[in-house]
C-alpha cells in the first residue's frame, strides 16, 4: 500500500469486526423486533472475528513478501493521482455554494414529502415514490422504500450532477483540462456511490442479516484473493481452458518468431479464396476475442465462408522485450505477410488489423507504399482502429507529462504489467467494470459468473515499455501519423496519405475507447477507395457479433459524406451483424477461388508445423 493516508479498501473491509459487534446486532435486533439472544451475539461477534482475522492474516502477508507491497490493484494508487488533479482547480465559488445548498434543501423536502409514518410508527413511502432523479444503480426497491435511503441515494445524484455542471461552467480551461477535469470528477463520484458501502447500501444490508454475516465472510475471500493477484475479478477464471472450451478452431502454429507465433485455420470447405486472410489482433489483449466460442467466432465464421484464415497471435512481453519498439510491431506485420504470401505461393493477401493492430497496419501500407510493394496487401480491414488521435477519447486523459512518468516507472524491468493497461480500461467505464464488481463479488459475496467475454476482458498481456511510452506520446499525444513523414519506420518516413489499397473501416456506434468520430478521420487521409461501416454497440460487441446472433444493426451510406455527422444524416440502416456485408465486399476485390489442399490444409503430408492452435503465446503472462 502507500504511505499517503488510509487505504479506502482497508477503511472499508478492516473494521468488518465492528459492523458485527456494534452496527448489524442492532439492525439485527430492530429487524426482528425482538432483543438478540447471546447465541445470536456470538454468531456476530464470530463473524466480525473472522474478518479481521483473515484481513490481518493479509497484512502479514504484505509486511514479509516486499513485491506485494505493489500491488497493482491498490487503488490508493489510482484514486490519489485522481485527488492530485481534483485539487488544483476550485470547483464552485460561495455564490454557486448557496445556491448549491438552497437547492439541495429543495430536493430534501421533495424527498420527504413522499414519506410518512405507517400504522406501526415505521417511516414507509405514501404510494409508489417518484423521485427526481433515476440511477441504475439504485433501481433496487430497497433504495425508495426508506426515506434514509431515498435521501442517501438522491442527495448523492444531485452532488453528482451539480459538480459535473461546475466542471462545465468553470472558466479559464483550457479543453484537454476541462476533459480531464470530466473525467476526473466522474472517476470521484463513481467511487463515491454510497452503493459502494455496506451500512449505506440497503440491498448489502439486508443480505448480511439474512446471511449473519456469511456474504462478508465470502466477500472478503474474493477481496483477498484479488489482491493477491494483483487484479479484480470479474468472471470464474477456472470455467475456461483454452483449446478446449475457447480458442477452439481448429489449426496449426505454422511460423514462430520472438514477438509472435503465425496460425492457420483448417478449411472446412472443398474450396476457398485465392487470396488469404491475415488477422492482426491488438497485442495488449489476447487474439481470441475473434475465437471465443464456436457461435461467436469471427474466425470460425470466416472459415465457413470459405476464406483461408490466418491469425498472428502476439506474444505478451517480458524483459527480453525491452528494447521492441513500433517499428518492431511494423516488421512483423510484414513479415507475417511474406510468410504467408511464401507458403501458399500468392502475390497478395487480404489484411486486417484490429484497434492498435489497425493503427499499425496503416503505417505497413504506407511503409509498401513508399517501398513499392504496396501490392502485397490486397484489401485492408479496420476493426475499430484510430489513425488521427485528435479526437481519441478518454483515453487522451492519460497521455499528460505526469502519466507518462507514472508509466515509465511502472515499466522498470522493460515491460508494463498488463494489470496497469486493465485497470486504465477499466477506470473508463467505472460503475459498470470496477465498483458494480466490488458490490456483487465483494460486499454481496456472490460467485463469479462463467462468462467468456469477461474471462478475456481479464486475460492481461505485458506491453514493451519503450513501444508503448513511444505510441502514447507519438500518436496519442502529439498525432504525428497523420503528418507526412513525421515519422519514420524502419529507416523509411511514413506518409499515410500515399495508401491507396482498397479499404473496409468498421467503427463502433457506442465505442469509448475508438470512437467513431476518430475512426471516421481515416477516411481524411487514405487515398484509395473506402467503405464506412458504423456498427451498433462498442469496442468488442460491435465487433464480435455473428450473423446468427440477431444483434444490434449497422448503417451504410453510399453517397459522398465528409464528415460523420453527414454519413450518419444520409446512412441506411441495416439489422443484425455487419459480417455479411465485409464478406461481399471482400469478394467483390477478388473472387478467384482454388481447392482447399496441400498447404491450405496446414499440417497436411509434406507441411511441417509448430504446434497445434492456439499455440503457447496466447497463454504467457
Amino acid at each position: 500500500m502507500t504511505d499517503d493516508g488510509p487505504d479506502p479498501f482497508t477503511n472499508m473491509f478492516e473494521a468488518p469486526a465492528k459492523f458485527a459487534r456494534t452496527m448489524f446486532a442492532p439492525f439485527a435486533e430492530a429487524s426482528s423486533g425482538t432483543p438478540l439472544s447471546a447465541e445470536d451475539m456470538r454468531e456476530w461477534t464470530a463473524v466480525g472475528a473472522k474478518l479481521q482475522g483473515m484481513w490481518l492474516e493479509y497484512q502479514t502477508e504484505q509486511l514479509t513478501n516486499p513485491q506485494a507491497l505493489a500491488a497493482y490493484m491498490d487503488p490508493t494508487r489510482w484514486m490519489k493521482l485522481a485527488q492530485d488533479w481534483y485539487r488544483q482547480m476550485p470547483i464552485a465559488n460561495p455564490a454557486q455554494q448557496q445556491a448549491l445548498m438552497q437547492e439541495g434543501m429543495a430536493m430534501w423536502q421533495q424527498v420527504l414529502g413522499q414519506y410518512g409514518l405507517g400504522p406501526d410508527g415505521q417511516p414507509e413511502a405514501k404510494g409508489e415514490p417518484d423521485l427526481p432523479r433515476t440511477d441504475r444503480r439504485f433501481a433496487d426497491p430497497r433504495w425508495r422504500a426508506h426515506p434514509a435511503y431515498a435521501l442517501i441515494h438522491q442527495t448523492y445524484l444531485f452532488l453528482a450532477e451539480r459538480v459535473a455542471d461546475m466542471v462545465d461552467k468553470m472558466e479559464g480551461l483550457s479543453d484537454d483540462k476541462r476533459e480531464q477535469l470530466r473525467f476526473t470528477t466522474r472517476t470521484i463520484t463513481e467511487a463515491a456511490s454510497p452503493a459502494n458501502f455496506p451500512l449505506l447500501n440497503p440491498v448489502v444490508m439486508e443480505r448480511t442479516l439474512e446471511t449473519r454475516g456469511e456474504n462478508l465472510v465470502k466477500g472478503m475471500e474474493h477481496l483477498l484473493a484479488d489482491l493477491r493477484r494483483g487484479q479484480l475479478s470479474h468472471t470464474d477464471a477456472s470455467a475456461f481452458k483454452l483449446g478446449e472450451n475457447i480458442a477452439v478452431t481448429p489449426g496449426k502454429v505454422v511460423h514462430e518468431t520472438p514477438m509472435y507465433q503465425l496460425i492457420q485455420y483448417s478449411p472446412t470447405t472443398e474450396t476457398v479464396l485465392d487470396v488469404p486472410l491475415v488477422i492482426f489482433p491488438p497485442w495488449i489483449n489476447r487474439f481470441y476475442i475473434l475465437d471465443l466460442n464456436a457461435k461467436k467466432s469471427f474466425v470460425r465464421w470466416a472459415v465457413e465462408q470459405g476464406i483461408t484464415v490466418f491469425m498472428v497471435s502476439w506474444k505478451s512481453a517480458d524483459a527480453s522485450m525491452k528494447n521492441v519498439i513500433w517499428d518492431d510491431y511494423v516488421r512483423a506485420q510484414m513479415d507475417a505477410i511474406d510468410h504467408i504470401r511464401e507458403r501458399l505461393d500468392v502475390k497478395h493477401v487480404h489484411a486486417i488489423g484490429y484497434c492498435v493492430s489497425g493503427t499499425t497496419l496503416a503505417a505497413t501500407l504506407a511503409l509498401l507504399h513508399r517501398r513499392g510493394e504496396q501490392d502485397k496487401v490486397k484489401s485492408a480491414t479496420f476493426f475499430t482502429a484510430q489513425v488521427d488521435f485528435e479526437k481519441a477519447g478518454e483515453l487522451l486523459n492519460f497521455v499528460d507529462d505526469n502519466q507518462l512518468g507514472m508509466v515509465k516507472a511502472m515499466s522498470a524491468d522493460g515491460y508494463l504489467d498488463g494489470r496497469y493497461m486493465a485497470a486504465t480500461f477499466n477506470m473508463l467505464r467505472g460503475t459498470d467494470l470496477i465498483w458494480n464488481y466490488v458490490v456483487s463479488n465483494y460486499l454481496l459475496g456472490e460467485d463469479y459468473p462463467a462468462f467468456d467475454l469477461l474471462h478475456w476482458n481479464g486475460d492481461v498481456t505485458n506491453l514493451p515499455a519503450k513501444w508503448h511510452q513511444q505510441y502514447l506520446t507519438d500518436l496519442y499525444r502529439d498525432n504525428k501519423l497523420v503528418e507526412a513523414d513525421a515519422l519514420s519506420v524502419d529507416g523509411t518516413p511514413v506518409d499515410i496519405g500515399l495508401v491507396k489499397t482498397p479499404t473496409y473501416v468498421q467503427a463502433g456506434k457506442e465505442d469509448h475507447i475508438a470512437p467513431a468520430e476518430s475512426v471516421w478521420r481515416i477516411n481524411d487521409h487514405f487515398s484509395g477507395p473506402l467503405k464506412f461501416v458504423l456498427a451498433g454497440s462498442g469496442h468488442i460487441a460491435g465487433v464480435v457479433n455473428p450473423p446468427d446472433a440477431k444483434k444490434y444493426q449497422y448503417w451504410t451510406n453510399d453517397g459522398s459524406p465528409r464528415t460523420l455527422a453527414e454519413f450518419r444524416e444520409g446512412a441506411e440502416e441495416h439489422p443484425g451483424s455487419w459480417w455479411p456485408d465485409w464478406i461481399d465486399w471482400l469478394r467483390q476485390q477478388d473472387d478467384a477461388t482454388v481447392p482447399a489442399k496441400g498447404k491450405r490444409k496446414p499440417g497436411g503430408k509434406g507441411d511441417t508445423v509448430i504446434e497445434d492452435a492456439p499455440g503457447r503465446y496466447v497463454s504467457t503472462r
